[in-house]
């Protein structure tokens, strides 16, 4: 099974000037030594990931894409502070090298990490994965426990607190979204204006706060590999993209993982959106229940957090198809994620009309 995330050529519009890179490194990090290759990982709609080899080593270097607002989800700085803040907390993160603020190096901020090796389950993949449904139910049990460990972090002792405000989360992070739908709006979704409505007057009651990744689904989590099949095991031994890690809400997480984990009875295009819908995973309603379970936390406004996370995934689709239309990138995929928006936006209003009918059990 050829399942790792493995580099590729890097696209065109998205090189690194690899002289300028080799300078400061050697006047900044030195250990490293001369880096020979590079190339880019394919995968993922958000900052650029690159490979670096040198003669004994690879790295892995992340910057924002060109014409992105780095000071929002695309903030390298805060993202190498996030894992600096988990170094010693939480073992599932690679070893951290290096943070250049200066965008003169490589035209934006960036850093470079230890590269760690696992299988990355992206939906891509789902034709040709061949994972026994047994297999597949530890794989998502893995990944919801996981995230009860990450929610479970002390965030006072760890020093995570610093990296935002718990109090008020919740409505500031459905009124931020609402702006930065407007202002990357380019096409009349109806649906879209619907839930943010309905997002405004049906906030949910506090809960205690915890640690967010925000971005948490199968295709930012690293798996070991069996030696013998090839095939991932249920030991995460990574997970990537922090650059939208904050503390506030942990139901927020929990609802943006609802909002990516399609199931076999969703429509083809949602089914796209994630692997989830393979035989044997969790339910999203399997989800709901065992996070509750495991975590001891009340449930009973789910529904609410699974709207936002759809409504906040449409918006996140939305920033990249404008960004595409205004001429910032050439990547073919993000001329084609109209369809995935209005999509979104709809089975966040469907999801509204079913209400506690969904998630019945919480």
């Amino acid at each position: 099974m050829t399942t790792s995330d493995s580099p590729r050529s890097v696209r065109t519009g998205e090189e690194l000037d690899l002289a300028t890179l080799n300078k400061y490194l050697e006047q900044n990090a030195p250990d490293i030594g001369n880096i020979l290759e590079v190339r880019q990982f394919p995968g993922g709609f958000s900052n650029l990931t690159y490979w670096l080899k040198t003669a004994n080593r690879e790295y892995v270097l992340r910057r924002p894409p060109a014409g992105a607002n780095i000071k929002g989800g695309h903030d390298m700085g805060r993202e190498f502070r996030v894992l600096s803040l988990l170094k010693g907390h939480y073992n599932k993160i690679p070893e951290l090298v290096i943070y250049c603020g200066a965008p003169d190096v490589l035209g934006a901020p960036f850093y470079i990490m230890s590269r760690v090796n696992g299988i990355i389950l992206r939906a891509s993949m789902a034709s040709a994965l061949n994972i026994a449904p047994e297999r597949m139910r530890q794989l998502s049990e893995a990944l919801v426990d996981n995230l009860v460990a990450i929610h479970a972090l002390d965030i006072e002792s760890t020093g995570l607190v610093q990296l935002g405000k718990p109090g008020g989360y919740v409505q500031r992070q459905v009124e931020g979204w609402s702006k930065r739908y407007r202002d990357a709006e380019t096409d009349d979704i109806p649906a879209m204006n619907r839930v943010g409505e309905w997002l405004h007057q049906n906030y949910p009651a506090e809960q205690a706060p915890g640690f967010l990744h925000n971005d948490y689904k199968y295709d930012n989590v690293l798996l070991a590999s069996d030696p013998e099949t090839g095939e991932p095991t249920c030991e995460i031994t990574g997970v990537l993209d922090w650059e939208m890690a904050t503390v506030g809400d942990p139901l927020m997480d929990l609802g943006a993982t609802l909002a990516y984990w399609s199931e076999a009875t969703d429509s083809p295009a949602y089914r796209n959106f994630n692997l989830t819908w393979l035989p044997g995973n969790l339910t999203r309603q399997e989800v709901v229940d065992r996070y509750a379970e495991r975590s001891g936390r009340d449930l009973s406004g789910i529904l609410f957090y699974y709207v936002f996370g759809l409504y906040k995934n449409a918006v996140i689709a939305q920033q990249i198809y404008a960004r595409w239309k205004q001429g910032h990138s050439q990547d073919a995929r993000f001329g084609n994620m109209l369809p995935m928006i209005v999509e979104l936006a709809q089975k966040a209003a469907d999801s509204i009309g079913q209400g506690n009918d969904l998630f019945i059990r919480h």
